[in-house]
């Protein structure tokens, strides 16, 4: 068995390079418009109305249109679909970044614009979950989805500054906020390109459930009939939802107003201890990229760990009146979430059948992006009557979806089909042909 790092080993890997290249690349733009976006709206038009209704448009359509997305992906490939959304993306903002250094922008491009990118990203987040498998063995989505997801997180702790102090270079003109959407575009072309130059990606096997034989409607409802048949994906896939519906209200919507009306330190105790949770996951995903996967009886005992831990910690947020102490609760916090969500992640892509990939993983992404607005307006609603109340639901909500999950037995489902994984496991760390 080779003891190098497996990440090491999906770099080595040519198609695999690129795609990590010009992900990348695309990932830090997108940091540049996420920045811009709301800064040029406020500048425009001066009413927060306008920003939420700009970042509707943007939050809306993707949400709705990921389903569909995964079918498309499913029908062509993750490839071709994640090709076409660069282009149609890099058209966009290569169009924004003309209007503004024209000084022709004007709040309904800004509308359109949205609109379009939020479009374009409900096809693209399906195709991106679901290119990996095409690209490496299943041993090793694992180290895969490792390195793709670190990438982002560290491109969420580098575009956001970057842009900030670019933009701020220039804040008596708009010249910073077309430099941000120019930036951006080039992210796109670059990633565009990478997918061109890659040789694989396209793999794709057909089956009588493959939905280039039905309409796209059929294909989403073959999908989510195909999920209710197993009961350890769907399992999986709810712990997943109820998670990522616990957490991500309480902690962007709760965290922020603890540390402006608890913490001494103010916006310094914000910044730390969001720092600390997306420091602590890029921890845990290069951990769960570069060590072997728990045994399958020791991963269900993990989960349920995990899920007890993460509701202790939520709800003990309502006490604490420490910046130290909570933003030493943050980091494992974050470092669980990081190796938890890799673990169950390349879980999906292995369980799933090729033909289903794409929906099944426009399902899961689902599950992050249709219920964050859902979970922080709930949250932005309790936190009015309570911040104490917020976090303490939050916590109670995880045991509680801890218990359901102990109790259920697709959980024993799901470490056998681990087991059942690392025995189809050849001796040299390939899958064995069937």
């Amino acid at each position: 068995m080779n003891s190098k790092n497996p990440m090491f080993r999906m770099l080595s890997l040519r198609d695999f390079r690129l795609l990590f290249a010009g992900t990348t690349v695309s990932l830090l733009g997108d940091q540049f418009t996420l920045i811009a976006t709301p800064w040029l709206t406020l500048q425009l038009t001066g009413d927060p109305m306008a920003l939420g209704l700009v970042l509707a448009l943007e939050g809306i359509p993707r949400a709705a249109i990921m389903l569909f997305g995964g079918a498309i992906t499913d029908r062509f490939s993750p490839r071709i679909v994640m090709f076409t959304a660069d282009i149609i993306r890099f058209l966009l903002t290569f169009l924004m970044a003309f209007a503004v250094f024209t000084g022709a922008v004007q709040i309904w491009m800004m509308y359109i614009f949205s609109l379009g990118f939020g479009f374009m990203s409900g096809f693209e987040i399906p195709a991106e979950s679901s290119i990996v498998p095409t690209l490496v063995k299943k041993h090793e989505l694992q180290a895969g989805n490792s390195l793709m997801l670190s990438a982002a997180q560290v491109a969420q702790f580098v575009g956001p500054t970057v842009a900030g102090i670019l933009i701020g270079q220039y804040s008596h003109s708009f010249l910073g906020i077309g430099l941000a959407y120019a930036l951006d575009a080039l992210g796109f072309a670059t990633s565009a390109t990478c997918l061109w130059l890659m040789s694989r990606g396209n793999k794709h096997q057909h089956s009588e459930d493959a939905p280039e034989k039905d309409s796209i409607i059929t294909a989403v409802l073959a999908g989510v009939k195909y999920l209710r048949t197993d009961n350890a994906l769907m399992l999986i896939i709810l712990v997943i939802a109820g998670l990522n519906f616990s957490l991500i209200g309480p902690l962007m919507v709760g965290i922020p107003v603890l540390a402006n009306q608890r913490l001494p330190e103010g916006a310094m105790a914000f910044g730390l201890l969001m720092s600390a949770y997306a420091g602590g996951s890029l921890a845990g995903f290069l951990m769960a990229g570069s060590l072997p996967r728990p045994s399958g009886k020791a991963m269900g005992v993990i989960l349920i760990s995990f899920m007890i831990a993460c509701g202790v910690v939520i709800a003990s947020l309502a006490f604490i009146q420490s910046t130290w102490i909570d933003f030493a609760l943050m980091f494992p916090l974050g470092m669980g979430n990081g190796y938890i969500s890799i673990i169950l992640f390349s879980w999906v892509q292995i369980r799933t059948p090729n033909e289903m990939l794409g929906r099944m993983m426009s399902i899961v992404s689902f599950s992050s992006y249709g219920l964050m607005p859902i979970s922080q307006a709930i949250s932005g609603a309790v936190i009015k009557w309570s911040p104490d109340a917020l976090f303490l639901l939050a916590g109670l909500l995880v045991l509680m979806l801890t218990l359901w999950t102990a109790c259920q037995p697709a959980l024993k489902t799901f470490s056998e089909s681990l087991v059942a994984q690392e025995n189809s496991y050849g001796s040299s760390g390939g899958i064995k042909e069937p």
